[in-house]
Order: structure tokens, then C-alpha cells, then sequence
């Protein structure tokens, strides 16, 4: 432990000119004092460490030292292509291997890049989970996600409906979707790949073996093509209504976006009015009075019948909340 924090120290004082050992503390999680004799412990070990004292001082390599103890194991290395996405790296259990992946590039590059990942990192930021929800962080999340990067077979219990049942899986691979993680993987001994939601699983146990992965397997290009087949197969209600120009304008807010646009694709051409007819695929009439709801005036339902008299019904409720006054 004590060794990895001295490789540390030296590995941030090579990228940068000079650290107070306020700074050092802050970024090896210790104290300032354990800084001044993980310095001393340095110096006794050869390593030309110098104390610059005063108010303005701090801790520098003198001579333009540089340590080789710069290559990256293999958890590092995987961890440093996805150290755009911080707060997935917490979830997963890699914070501390990408924390050293970039420490130790930082250290390799010259002196006039070291600056690179500072200034990336204040320029762009991904952001996955969806606004006002607090996502919820898997509890058996890293459990999986070191099965993933081991490719090791998993014995899961899963929830389905109101029922539990028992796969034997191979995890291929997880996505990140509006803040809810998902893993990609084959049930041992099938052909086809399945999506299955980590927060259902209730229980995980990696197994001592090992599976052979597809070569040829492409996880966006699985996740896109399973992803659009979910949409589909989820809309199987159809509507007709007429849409204003603002109403064709709002619709992909409101609406699922892969339904949006096919429907205005095949739209006619507008009426007298301005107004177009379009067919819309739907979840469910139910979801449907709630979204288009969203478009208020700008949008007409002429079918199914029974959802055009649910907004004839809201229509007739609203216009009992804001009739004018009655004059005095």
C-alpha cells in the first residue's frame, strides 16, 4: 500500500513543476505529515525529492528526474477509455484504476502536454443520467461489471414480473442508457443474445470459468438494433390526428421519436388550414391521452373514437376552469 502511494507521489510531482504537501495530501488521501516522510522516504531511497520551504512552498523533482514506472497494467489501460464518463467509473469500480491510468500517461507526455487532460476535462463532460431522477446505483452492479472484464460466466438470480428465476450467463457486455445500467450477455449454451436490466438482478456469483467471446460480436451495434426493436415492439396502438404547423414542430417532444418520425415522413399534404393528418404508433391509449395532452390546442385526435371523447371531456373540464367571469 505504502509502496503504490511513494509511485504515486513521484508520478504527480514529475507532471507537474511543484505540489504543496497540502495539495500531495489531498490528492494520496493522507496527511500532510505522512507527506513530509513519504518525501523523506523517497530522498533515503534516491530519489532527488526537494523541499522548497516558506508560505509559497512545496515539494519538486530536481534535475528534470523522470521515473519509468509509467507503464499501464491492463485494468488501467481499459480504464482510461472510459474516463470520460466519471460517474460510470464509480459504479463500476474503476475510479481508482483510471485515476492511476491518467496519472501515469500525464507523467510520459512532455512537459508542454501535461496540461491535456486538465484542459479536456474543463471543456467536456458527459452527463448520462435523465434530469429530475436520481439514478440509483446497482448494488450488484460491480459484481457484474468485473465479471464483464474478465469474461467469466455469472450464475444470476433475476427478477421477472413477479417471479424469480435462475441463468447461467455469459456477460458480454453493459450499457448505460438515461441513467439505468443494462448488461448484454448469452444464456450458456443458446445461440442469441438477451438484455437484461441490472437493478432486477438479486443475486450474482462469477464462476472459477472462463467463456470464449464472439469476435465478431459489436456491442453499439447490438445495443442500437435491439434498442429500436424494443421501441417498436412496445407501440402497437395506432391514432390518427390532425397537427397544427406548431403542433408538427412539437410532436417529437412529446412523442416517442422513433413514432414522430415515421409518422411525419408519410404525412399528406396540409389542409386549407395549414394542418396535416398523420397516423401515429402508440404505446397504448392511455399513453397517448398523456403525451399529445402535451400539444394542447395544437393537436386534434379524429381515432380511435373512445380516445377523441377523453379529449372532448378534458376539453369540456377546461373550458369550465377558465370561462370568463361572469359580468357584474
Amino acid at each position: 500500500m505504502r509502496a503504490a502511494r511513494l509511485i504515486k507521489m513521484v508520478l504527480l510531482l514529475q507532471s507537474r513543476p511543484s505540489m504543496t504537501a497540502a495539495q500531495l495530501a489531498r490528492e494520496l488521501e493522507v496527511s500532510e505529515r505522512t507527506v513530509t516522510r513519504d518525501a523523506q522516504a523517497l530522498i533515503e531511497a534516491g530519489v532527488p525529492v526537494y523541499a522548497d520551504r516558506g508560505r509559497a512552498g512545496g515539494y519538486r523533482l530536481v534535475g528534470g528526474y523522470r521515473t519509468r514506472l509509467t507503464g499501464l497494467h491492463r485494468g488501467e489501460a481499459e480504464a482510461l477509455f472510459l474516463s470520460g464518463v466519471p460517474r460510470a467509473l464509480r459504479e463500476m469500480g474503476l475510479e481508482d484504476a483510471a485515476s492511476a491510468a491518467r496519472l501515469k500517461v500525464s507523467a510520459a507526455l512532455l512537459p508542454s502536454l501535461r496540461d491535456a487532460s486538465r484542459t479536456a476535462a474543463q471543456r467536456f463532460h458527459l452527463d448520462a443520467p435523465n434530469w429530475f431522477r436520481e439514478p440509483r446505483t446497482p448494488e450488484l452492479l460491480p459484481a457484474v461489471a468485473d465479471a464483464v472484464w474478465d469474461d467469466r460466466r455469472i450464475t444470476a438470480r433475476y427478477r421477472r414480473g413477479e417471479d424469480e428465476v435462475v441463468r447461467e450467463l455469459e456477460p458480454y457486455g453493459l450499457v448505460l442508457k438515461a441513467g439505468v445500467w443494462y448488461l448484454c450477455a448469452r444464456v450458456t449454451g443458446a445461440a442469441s443474445f438477451r438484455v437484461y436490466r441490472i437493478d432486477r438482478f438479486t443475486a450474482v456469483e462469477a464462476g472459477a470459468e472462463r467463456f470464449e467471446r464472439e469476435p465478431d460480436f459489436d456491442l453499439p451495434a447490438f445495443w442500437e438494433e435491439r434498442a429500436e426493436q424494443f421501441a417498436r415492439s412496445i407501440l402497437r396502438a395506432r391514432v390518427v390526428v390532425r397537427l397544427s404547423p406548431d403542433g408538427v414542430r412539437r410532436l417529437p417532444y412529446v412523442l416517442d421519436s422513433l413514432s414522430a418520425r415515421e409518422a411525419l415522413a408519410q404525412a399528406g399534404a396540409p389542409d386549407g388550414d395549414g394542418w396535416v393528418t398523420v397516423e401515429l404508433a402508440v404505446e397504448s391509449e392511455e399513453v397517448a391521452h398523456t403525451q399529445l395532452t402535451g400539444l394542447g390546442p395544437e393537436v386534434e385526435v379524429l381515432a380511435p373514437r373512445s380516445l377523441r371523447e377523453r379529449f372532448a371531456g378534458d376539453a369540456l373540464r377546461l373550458a369550465g376552469l377558465y370561462r370568463p367571469d361572469d359580468p357584474a
